[in-house]
């Protein structure tokens, strides 16, 4: 232990006497694993924001489309969605709350987009119509106001609850509760506003929509007799496959899908959602990590470099410690304690240069990161490796070196 810690300060004395050098040396470690963390960070960060937005739109939800999800890359099936010939309607609805044990409520959405004006004020934002259950659903916190009723449903009211954005863009400062609003040219009175919910992982604006009932969208609007999806809420997390299956079985038998035939709908919840999600952003993460860490191996090549011009210069050095008594593991284990001291302090630097790429990603754009301890673990263990590894030749150099040659070299 002595004998390493004397190697260790032997190491670090020969760094010091070459600052620059030696820090040139350590970049391609620095950049490299500086690169590695603050792209796995950047991944982890991009995973868990993903995550929060999903888990934000509501709890244990469940979505019901129409079309097969095995035919979504299917330009056939594409067409047959965007004609509606596969539709979701309302004794979809009924079929699902009437036969489903799993599920405390589901309700209808139909999502457009539509001009909304105001006095001298308008601007375009999107539709999201629903039931009175919607507001659970979609885990919206009314601000001001009311969530239109269910007596608002059946009778196809033209009421409307609005995100902030919406109100930024045309009201400004006054109250917006009770005002009249134009959509598509109809009156709608604003009975409640949203709270804010910011922007989500993609950049997209959750406060920028309208919400009315689905009735007053379909018939008064847009002229429609289904709905683009249903939205379902099981009753606890653990059931929610459970719940999903049962919903598929349901329709299956609802709408008259023999054994044997592919569904003309699809039954997707929050857990496949997040597993698709988590499995892209791993895939990424691990993609740019692994082009990140070619820097690393650059940075190897660089210490062995500086270790075998080490050898050249301290030749004579070599030659005096063997006469001494030296013997060829003791100049061999100098020299690779030399190598790995420069990639570790190297490593540590990077470390250092990641967690400030971090803070300021996070500070001053919209991406969000996070730096846990796996990846400075990883990182950090694999420098050393690369020390190791192409320090190894340098040092067997190094150790083999006959000490009379030694001593004569000038």
């Amino acid at each position: 232990m002595k004998r390493l810690l004397e190697n260790i300060r032997i190491a670090f004395q020969a760094l010091f006497l070459n600052k620059l050098r030696s820090f040139l040396t350590m970049l391609g470690i620095i950049i490299g694993v500086g690169a590695v963390v603050a792209m796995l960070s950047i991944g982890a960060g991009a995973q868990q924001s993903v995550i929060q937005s999903v888990q934000g739109i509501g709890s244990n939800l469940i979505i019901i489309t129409p079309g097969n999800s095995g035919e979504e890359n299917n330009l056939g099936a594409r067409f047959m969605l965007a004609g509606q010939q596969v539709k979701l309607k309302a004794d979809d609805l009924q079929a699902i709350e009437r036969g489903a044990t799993l599920i405390t409520k589901a309700a209808p959405v139909v999502f457009n987009s539509s001009i909304i004006l105001y006095s001298n004020s308008s601007t375009q934002s999107s539709i999201y119509a629903s039931s009175e259950k919607g507001l659970e659903l979609y885990n919206m916190d009314i601000e001001k106001g009311k969530f239109y009723s269910k007596s608002d449903v059946s009778n196809a009211s033209n009421v409307a609850v609005i995100g902030q954005t919406v109100i930024n863009k045309l009201f400004g400062k006054i109250d917006p509760i009770g005002k009249i609003i134009k959509i598509d040219g109809k009156n709608f009175k604003v009975i409640g506003t949203l709270e804010t919910r910011g922007t989500d992982t993609f950049g997209n604006d959750q406060d920028d929509f309208v919400s009315i009932p689905v009735t007053t969208a379909q018939n008064k609007l847009y002229g429609l007799d289904s709905y683009n999806m249903i939205l379902a809420q099981s009753t606890s997390e653990e059931v929610i496959g459970e719940a999903s299956e049962e919903i598929e079985s349901i329709l299956r038998r609802h709408r008259g899908i023999r054994f044997g035939e592919s569904e003309d709908f699809s039954v997707r919840n929050q857990t496949q959602i997040l597993d698709v999600i988590s499995t892209i952003t791993n895939i990424f993460t691990v993609v740019i990590a692994g082009i990140a860490s070619i820097s690393l191996l650059v940075g190897g090549i660089g210490i062995m470099n500086i270790m075998l011009v080490s050898v050249t210069e301290r030749t004579r050095e070599i030659g005096i410690r063997k006469a001494i008594g030296a013997k060829n593991r003791d100049i061999l284990i100098q020299f690779l304690v030399e190598s790995i001291v420069l990639s570790i302090t190297g490593g540590i630097l990077g470390i250092l240069f990641a967690i400030l790429i971090s803070v300021l990603l996070s500070n001053y754009t919209v991406l969000d990161t996070s730096i846990t301890t796996l990846p400075i673990i990883i990182a950090l263990s694999f420098s050393t490796v690369v020390g190791l590894f192409f320090g190894i030749y340098p040092a067997m150099r190094a150790a083999r070196l006959n000490p009379i040659d030694a001593l004569r070299y000038e």
